[in-house]
């Protein structure tokens, strides 16, 4: 039986890099951070048999499992192969000209009302789709709150009225 001689001997930890084969010495905390989303996805692959590496080889994993040579189908399908399937991600070849020019029509005069009601719509949805809270664009558009949350929602029921299953 070994004895530890040295109790306060410390753990390196190294951040190994697969595309460049470096190992990178680092802190405890820049480990953990780098590897705590890799151990994540890892671990899901393993559980969901999509991974085909051995488990002892973890550290040869970057987390990015569409690039990764063990990769294997397993038991579910990417939400990615989904739409792909079901025709999201590819434009509708089957889909008429009619109606194309009408959903267009519909959708620019949708626009104009929109317009008309609430004159910082547009601006509202590019911020909705930045990411920005509710109150945020109401600070943004120098309104309180509460009359932003009132304007979006009579704004919502006018249109909703006047284009129904449209909207």
């Amino acid at each position: 039986m070994q004895i530890n001689d040295n109790p306060q001997q410390t753990k390196e930890y190294v951040i190994y890099i697969p595309s460049t084969k470096q190992r990178i010495p680092v802190t405890k905390a820049v480990y953990d951070a780098y590897y705590q989303p890799i151990w994540s996805t890892f671990r899901k692959a393993h559980r969901h048999d999509c991974c085909s590496c051995a488990g002892n080889k973890w550290w040869l994993c970057e987390g990015d499992c569409s690039s990764c040579r063990f990769h294997v189908a397993g038991d579910s399908l990417s939400l990615d192969y989904e739409q792909e399937i079901l025709g999201d991600i590819h434009p509708d070849e089957s889909a008429d000209l009619d109606s194309i020019v009408i959903d267009r029509i519909i959708f620019e005069q949708l626009l104009k009302r929109l317009d008309e009601l609430l004159p910082d719509g547009r601006r509202i949805g590019e911020l909705r789709l930045v990411g920005y809270t509710d109150s945020a664009i109401a600070d943004i558009i120098d309104v309180p709150r509460t009359t932003f949350l009132y304007r979006i929602k009579k704004a919502e029921a006018q249109l909703r009225e006047e284009y129904g299953d449209t909207f």
